[in-house]
C-alpha cells in the first residue's frame, strides 16, 4: 500500500525493489569490482606477453632445441588446442562455483605453468608446459570475462571489458620488444619467467574481487557432455595434424576421423536429453551470439597465422635480429592493442565487426599474395592488418557477453573462446608444414596469410549478409534491461 492508499501494482513495486538492491550491490561492490577488473586485465596481460613475446623468440627456441619449423608450431598450437578444448567446461564451471574462485585457479595455474616451461630442457617438456598453461588460460578467459559481465552495471559493463582487453592490449604492444630484448640479451626462457611475478599479484587482486555464480542452477555438473564435447574438440585437433602423417586409411586415421564424427554427434544428444546441460541448446538460436562468434572464430585463426608468420617473416626472409624484429613489430603490435578500448564503446554496432575485418583481411591478402613489395610498405600493411584484426577480435568477444543473459555469461564466455581459440590452434597447426617448406625464406609472399586473408574476407561476407537478412532487433541501449526468454524464444 502506498501513503494514498492506493495498491502499487505488484510489477511496479518489483522494480523498484529490484532498482534500489542494484544500486546497494553497485554502491558495496564497488571496490571490488575495480579489483576484478586489475585482475582480470592482468590476467590478460600475462596471456598477451606470453603470446607476442613468445613469437620474436621462436627462431632461437628452435635453434636452442634442434627443431623444424612444423614442430616449433606446436610451442604455439599446444596452447591453443589444450586452452580451446577445456574452456568448454571451464566457462560454465565458473557459473556453478564461483567466477572469482575458477579465475584464482587458472592464474595460479598458468603462473605455475610459465615456471615450468622457463626451465624446460627439451621440446617436448615445453610442449607439455604449454598445455598445462593453456589449461590456466582456459580458466582465466571465461571466469574473467563473466565475471566483469556480473559485478559491473549494465551502463558500464562494455567499456569495463574494454578496458581490461585494452590493459591487457598493453602487451600487445610492449610484447615484441620485451621478447625481443630478453632474447638477445638474455635468453628465450626470460619470457617466461615474467609471468611468474605477473600471475601472482593478480590473483592476490582476484581474492578482493566480489564473487558471484549463478544462483539459479543446482550446481550440477554435466559430465557426460563435459567429457564428449572435450573428446569432440581433441580428436578433430588430432586428425587435423596427425591425420596426413598417419594416413587418413590408416587404423589411427581411421580411428580418430570416427571419434571426430562420433563424438560430437554423442555430445548434441546428451545436452538434448540433460536437465542441466554445459552448453544449453537454446543458446545455438541465439542468431546474433552465432554469427558473431563463428565471425570471431575466422578472425581469431586469422589473427594467430598473422602472429605466427609475421615475425618469422621478419626474422627470416628480411634478416632481422629479434631485438630489431621486435622494434619493427611494434607498431603493427600497438595497432592492434588499441582493439579494446574502442570494442568496448562500441559493441552491438554490427557494421563494425565486419568493416574491421574486411580491412584486416584486404592487408592480410595483400601480404599473403606478395602484391607489397620493401619493407617500410610491408610494415604500413602489417599495422593496418594488426589494427583491423584487434578490432574484430575485441569486438566478439564484448558484443558476444552483450547479446546473452548474464547469469549465463559464464557459459556463453566459454563456448565462444572454445571456438575462437580451437579456429586459431587448428590455423597455427595447418600453417606450421607450410612455413616449414619456405614462407619465412621469402620476404614476400605468404600462403598462410593469403588463405588466412580470404578466410576473414568470406566470414565478412557471411556476418554482413546475416546482417542484412536478418534484421535483428536492434542493440540495447546502456542501461536498458535483456528481454525474457518467453519474448525471445530461447534462452539469450
Amino acid at each position: 500500500m502506498t501513503g494514498s492508499g492506493v495498491e502499487e501494482p505488484a510489477w511496479k513495486a518489483e522494480g523498484t525493489v529490484r532498482e534500489v538492491e542494484g544500486t546497494v550491490r553497485e554502491v558495496e561492490g564497488r571496490g571490488g569490482a575495480r579489483w576484478a577488473l586489475v585482475s582480470v586485465a592482468l590476467g590478460v596481460f600475462c596471456i598477451q606477453l606470453d603470446s607476442f613475446a613468445l613469437n620474436l623468440a621462436l627462431s632461437h627456441i628452435k635453434a636452442e632445441l634442434d627443431v623444424s619449423t612444423g614442430q616449433l608450431q606446436w610451442v604455439v598450437s599446444a596452447y591453443l588446442l589444450s586452452c580451446g578444448t577445456l574452456m568448454l567446461g571451464a566457462g560454465r564451471m565458473s557459473d556453478l562455483f564461483g567466477r572469482r574462485r575458477l579465475l584464482i585457479v587458472g592464474l595460479t595455474l598458468f603462473g605455475l605453468a610459465s615456471l615450468w616451461c622457463a626451465l624446460a630442457p627439451s621440446l617436448p617438456v615445453l610442449v607439455t608446459a604449454r598445455m598445462v598453461q593453456g589449461a590456466g588460460g582456459a580458466l582465466i578467459m571465461p571466469a574473467g570475462l563473466a565475471l566483469l559481465t556480473n559485478v559491473f552495471p549494465p551502463a558500464v559493463r562494455g567499456r569495463a571489458m574494454g578496458r581490461a582487453l585494452g590493459i591487457g592490449g598493453l602487451a600487445t604492444a610492449c610484447g615484441p620488444f620485451v621478447g625481443g630484448a630478453l632474447t638477445d640479451m638474455v635468453s628465450w626462457r626470460a619470457v617466461f619467467w615474467l609471468n611468474v611475478p605477473l600471475g601472482v599479484v593478480a590473483a592476490l587482486c582476484a581474492r578482493r574481487a566480489q564473487e558471484s555464480r549463478d544462483t539459479t542452477a543446482s550446481g550440477h555438473i554435466d559430465w557426460p557432455g563435459l567429457a564428449t564435447g572435450s573428446a569432440a574438440l581433441a580428436a578433430l585437433a588430432v586428425v587435423i595434424d596427425r591425420g596426413p602423417v598417419w594416413g587418413w586409411v590408416s587404423p589411427a586415421g581411421v580411428g580418430t576421423l570416427c571419434l571426430a564424427a562420433l563424438a560430437p554427434a554423442a555430445f548434441v544428444r546428451i545436452e538434448l536429453r540433460t536437465a542441466e546441460p554445459l552448453i544449453a541448446p537454446a543458446l545455438f538460436r541465439n542468431g546474433a551470439f552465432v554469427a558473431l562468434t563463428a565471425a570471431g572464430a575466422v578472425a581469431n585463426a586469422a589473427t594467430v597465422v598473422f602472429l605466427f608468420v609475421v615475425p618469422l617473416s621478419l626474422q627470416g626472409g628480411w634478416r632481422l635480429t629479434p631485438l630489431v624484429a621486435g622494434v619493427a613489430f611494434l607498431g603493427p603490435a600497438v595497432a592492434m592493442a588499441a582493439g579494446g578500448p574502442f570494442a568496448g564503446r562500441v559493441t552491438g554496432a554490427r557494421a563494425v565487426p565486419v568493416m574491421a575485418m574486411s580491412l584486416g583481411a584486404a592487408a592480410v591478402v595483400l601480404l599473403g599474395a606478395a602484391l607489397i613489395s620493401g619493407l617500410p610498405p610491408y610494415l604500413v600493411a602489417v599495422t593496418g592488418g594488426g589494427a583491423a584484426l584487434g578490432v574484430g577480435n575485441a569486438l566478439t568477444l564484448t558484443a558476444t557477453q552483450g547479446v546473452i543473459r548474464p547469469e549465463r555469461a559464464g557459459e556463453a564466455s566459454g563456448l565462444t573462446k572454445t571456438v575462437i581459440t580451437v579456429a586459431a590452434g587448428l590455423g597455427v597447426v595447418a600453417t606450421g608444414p607450410a612455413v616449414d617448406t619456405g614462407g619465412t625464406a621469402t620476404a614476400g609472399g605468404n600462403g598462410p596469410l593469403a588463405v588466412a586473408g580470404a578466410g576473414c574476407l568470406a566470414a565478412c561476407l557471411l556476418l554482413a549478409l546475416w546482417g542484412w537478412v536478418r534484421r535483428g532487433p536492434r542493440a540495447r541501449r546502456p542501461g536498458e534491461p535483456v528481454p525474457s526468454a518467453a519474448t525471445k524464444g530461447g534462452v539469450r
